[in-house]
């Protein structure tokens, strides 16, 4: 494989999807056993879904020291560190003896968590020309919603008779992960700015920087929007309960009900799968304006309250074997999707409002990478995340309060329908922020490209200094960027 070439690019990029799937995966595997979980260490939902909470803070806190380390030195032994701090953890969580250990095990996979998403961010965006960021960036959001609903699946499939398997099979895949980044392409920063072609640049961020970064509005409402976007989205990992809590309403025993409460969440969220033509819509209208990709976001966020509100409300009929196998229920479960108008029609809606609300991704770290130089990308993107794990964190904990207090008026499982419908209406704010920043990011985007090319005139190949780059050469470099970017 030729270091640096078209395939190694490609093989590093793959790499990078499976690393952001599975620290996804290794979050959402406790949602689904949180009845599971809590029997075996005596303690309630509540108290395991506190873990949940807490790694949602810690990870996204985490992320800022370690987005800033990776801005500021070899991003690859940082991203490496992070993934092996963040393996073992998960190993301890299914080796725990105690919910006490247990929490600690969180709070540790959590720390290493960190450091995935947000080094990741800003080495693929390096690989990646801005034409194509949309698109790309599409399947980097998918990867980590794909790890979403695989952690769902796993955790109810492998953990519906021991809890602790799903842990230590998604440990396993950890490290073989770890082992596979260790070939990826080191990607230069810059390696994709058409306006530095030709140039060795190794900008890094410097403390003066973080004021330069709140002065570019677009990142502010790029930032915030994640507050209440993840409230409702955080609110959503209680999929599992809600369809879970349906199974046993209708009677079927609890570890039925478990797998049944997986396997639909998992599928209900498929319409994850189309970010991508969220991404494309985001780059096609991106050409013809620079608003493009925040306008893409704010009408998708907005369009999809509504039927995130029918899918919640709307009955559901569940025919399965009771005491079945994994296999027997979710062949049964499929079979409802295409006997079953009920599933069939919540599976149509679900689907929908996934792919609008699904917008919001590529098109958020597209704006990122747009606005931002490469030597502010992950600090950035950790700025936000942490934003985003506050959301999420809040809607997770807050969610659970609300389930226990509707369920006087409401029994279950119409007090988790109610809930959850009333928590995506935090989505209504998240549109508003998408439109602001529409307003500001043909100015900061202009900014940026400006002080890239200021960069590139003063430097040359291998960092040499030089004169001015003409400007013919410059525009040249723009339109043509160099193979394999």
């Amino acid at each position: 494989m030729n270091r640096g070439g078209t395939a190694h690019r490609v093989y590093s990029i793959v790499v990078f999807v499976i690393l952001a799937s599975l620290d996804n995966v290794a979050i959402g595997l406790v949602p689904p056993l949180y009845g599971s979980i809590g029997d075996t260490f005596g303690v309630g939902e509540g108290h395991i879904a506190l873990a949940t909470t807490v790694m949602f803070l810690i990870s996204a806190v985490a992320a800022i020291a370690w987005a800033y380390a990776g801005d500021r030195t070899d991003r690859k032994p940082v991203l490496i560190a992070g993934t092996v701090i963040w393996v073992a953890g998960t190993a301890w969580s299914g080796l725990s003896g105690g919910y006490p250990s247990f929490l600690a095990s969180q709070v540790v996979a959590a720390f290493g968590l960190g450091a995935v998403a947000s080094v990741s961010f800003a080495v693929v965006s390096d690989l990646i020309s801005p034409r194509r960021r949309g698109l790309v960036m599409s399947f980097w959001g998918l990867s980590q919603g794909v790890g979403t609903l695989a952690g769902t699946l796993v955790g109810g499939l492998l953990g519906h008779a021991d809890w602790r398997e799903p842990f230590l099979v998604t440990a396993v895949a950890g490290v073989v992960a770890t082992l596979a980044y260790v070939f990826t392409y080191n990607v230069p920063r810059g390696d994709s700015q058409p306006e530095l072609a030709g140039v060795d640049y190794d900008e890094r961020i410097h403390p003066s920087d973080l004021p330069v970064i709140f002065n570019r509005r677009t990142n502010i409402w790029l930032i915030l929007q994640g507050g209440t976007a993840q409230i409702a989205f955080g609110s959503l990992v209680w999929l599992p309960v809600l369809f879970r809590s349906r199974a046993e309403h209708q009677g079927y025993s609890s570890g039925t009900a478990v797998i049944v409460g997986s396997v639909f969440a998992t599928l209900f969220q498929l319409g994850g799968a189309l970010s991508i033509l969220g991404g494309l819509a985001g780059d096609r209208l991106q050409r013809r304006t620079a608003r493009g990709r925040a306008l893409v976001a704010a009408v998708g966020v907005l369009a999809a309250v509504p039927f995130y509100v029918i899918l919640f409300f709307v009955p559901m009929r569940i025919e399965v074997p009771d005491g079945g196998s994994s296999g027997q229920v979710i062949k049964a479960v499929l079979h409802d999707v295409f006997t079953e108008p009920t599933v069939g029609f919540c599976l149509a809606t679900a689907v929908f409002a996934l792919m609008l609300t699904s917008a919001n991704s590529p098109n958020w770290f597209a704006l990122l990478a747009d606005v931002n130089p490469p030597e502010h990308r992950g600090t950035v993107y950790s700025l936000g995340n942490l934003v985003n794990g506050f959301g999420r964190a809040g809607g997770n904990a807050v969610v659970a309060v609300v389930f226990r207090g509707l369920s006087g008026a409401f029994p279950p499982p119409l007090n988790y329908a109610v809930g959850l419908a009333g928590f995506q209406f935090f989505f209504v704010p998240t549109g508003v922020m998408y439109w602001l920043a529409s307003k500001t990011v043909a100015k900061d985007m202009a900014d940026t490209h400006t002080a890239l090319l200021a960069a590139a005139s003063d430097l040359g190949p291998d960092g040499d200094v030089r004169g001015d780059l003409p400007v013919d050469e410059r525009l040249a470099a723009e339109q043509d960027p160099s193979p394999g970017r």
